[in-house]
């Protein structure tokens, strides 16, 4: 095991990692901008280093800085969290030549599955079923018209790189794919500075189930069972669940399989997820559609379902051990379900938010985990990722889980920084979410109805006591 682990990220995934770290007596190292002095994981780790002003490029993207403070500090390995470079292929390998471990796959598996078409060119021939769609990079305005044409519509047209939902167009009328074509492009060139598309056919009501993967450097490969990633609003997860309604087990132990050989398509190491699309209507015909190169936000309802610590288990594998586990010593127990809040205002339309934290009151125990990034006092603004915490659930079956996150988002307090907590609450209400019955579409059909018309009369009422206790002589 490493003596010495730089976390490059911020925020509940840097708390996280260092929790961990803490329990193996590893050392942690935090890294700062000039925005988090004060922040939360800077507080919690064992040493902190300043790698810029608040601007990510400047900072938390900031290769050299990085490098520099891994070296200072003398680590032996860099854990890059999720977001910021946690996909970079680049910095994976700069790691590598500053002679640091990269917690995480090789920068070629990296590269390969970073690359939407070439990973579905290469899950495929390993058996891997993937969206009908076009095939090859490169191709023209009139190439991708004729393969959207062939498929025909509905169609998807997907940037090669990034993600996000960032650049994807959703077309239905051959009539207009010239225009949403160039739109896409131009997102896409925006946002990653890369234009090129692929387009996919559309499978309309579809379920989002990912597969949890863990590999080591030794050639073993286990799946830790599905996620159900159904609920999300403009193309982000915001409540994920495992184990999902929808699968049987054969269709699970088929999927987790699917899983499998992606990961060894690549030469994957480490904590990984093989994204699928699923019909609702038919769970058996389910298709490949990316794999996340990292840690996901919502881990941690895999962790509690089996009992694995997967920060561990990368920082495991990582240090050359292998995996203990064949693939039938993988049990799943229970359910587990996960809320996103973040700092975004439901009532004007999830508009950003931002403030400083007056008060805070997280629940933790009796069936409920909370990761989080805050403290009270420190500000919240624009700079970063809205997401500030993750509440999460388990219980014994599904209704129980649900109940128990409920309520712990009723108790959930962030005053000073409005947040989507009481709009998650609702939507866990929700009679197609309580019988399971979700698509990728659910959110965006219900959510003004999820959204209450003005101030809670129960608001006024708080207010009025606390105004009353302070006169009170």
């Amino acid at each position: 095991m490493f003596d010495t682990v730089l976390v490059a990220n911020r925020g509940e995934i840097a708390v996280r990692v260092i929790r961990t770290l803490r329990e193996l007596g590893v050392r942690s190292v935090a890294v700062f901008s000039d925005a988090d002095a004060d922040a939360r994981h800077v507080r919690e780790a064992d040493t902190a280093v300043r790698i810029g002003p608040p601007p990510a490029a400047e900072s938390y993207l900031n290769v050299p800085a990085l490098l520099e403070a891994a070296r200072r500090t003398g680590a032996q390995a860099v854990h890059p969290g999720y977001g910021f470079l946690a996909e970079n292929a680049e910095f994976a390998q700069a790691c590598t030549d500053a002679g640091l471990t990269f917690i995480g796959p090789p920068a070629s598996a990296i590269a390969l599955m970073g690359d939407k078409i070439r990973a579905k060119e290469t899950v495929a021939a390993y058996g891997v079923p993937v969206v009908p769609g076009s095939s090859g990079s490169g191709l023209t305005d009139t190439q991708l018209e004729e393969a959207a044409r062939e498929i025909g519509t509905p169609v998807l047209l997907k940037p090669s790189a990034g993600g996000g939902g960032k650049g994807m167009r959703l077309v239905r009328d051959a009539a207009v794919l010239g225009e949403e074509i160039a739109a896409a492009r131009r997102e896409a060139r925006a946002s990653f500075g890369d234009d090129t598309l692929l387009v996919e056919r559309w499978i309309d009501r579809p379920r989002h189930i990912e597969i949890q993967v863990l590999a080591d450097a030794h050639g073993n490969v286990v799946h830790l069972g599905e996620r159900e990633c159904s609920l999300q609003r403009r193309h982000q997860k915001i409540i994920e669940e495992a184990p999902s309604v929808l699968l049987d087990e054969e269709t699970r132990a088929a999927m987790g399989e699917a899983a499998v050989q992606a990961a060894r398509s690549c030469g994957y190491v480490g904590a990984g997820t093989v994204e699928f699309i699923v019909p609702g209507s038919d769970p058996s015909s389910y298709y490949f559609m990316e794999m996340n190169t990292r840690l996901q936000v919502e881990h941690p309802v895999t962790e509690l379902i089996t009992g694995l610590d997967l920060v561990e288990w990368q920082l495991r594998v990582a240090s050359g051990e292998r995996l203990p586990y064949a693939q039938e010593d993988i049990t799943l127990t229970g359910w587990a379900i996960e809320a996103r809040v973040c700092a975004e205002d439901p009532s004007r339309g999830f508009l950003p938010s931002g403030g400083t934290v007056l008060a805070l009151s997280e629940p933790q125990g009796g069936g409920v985990r909370t990761d989080s990034g805050l403290s009270e006092g420190v500000p919240v603004g624009s700079l970063y990722d809205p997401m500030l915490s993750k509440v999460i659930a388990y219980g014994p079956d599904r209704a129980t889980a649900i109940r128990k996150l409920r309520a712990a988002l009723a108790d959930t307090v962030i005053l000073g920084v409005p947040t989507n907590a009481g709009f998650l609450r609702r939507l866990l209400a929700h009679p197609d979410v309580v019988s399971g019955n979700l698509d990728t579409g659910l959110v965006a059909r219900e959510a003004e109805g999820l959204v209450p018309d003005g101030v809670p009369d129960e608001v006024y009422a708080a207010a009025a006591a606390a105004r009353l206790d302070t006169l009170a002589p």
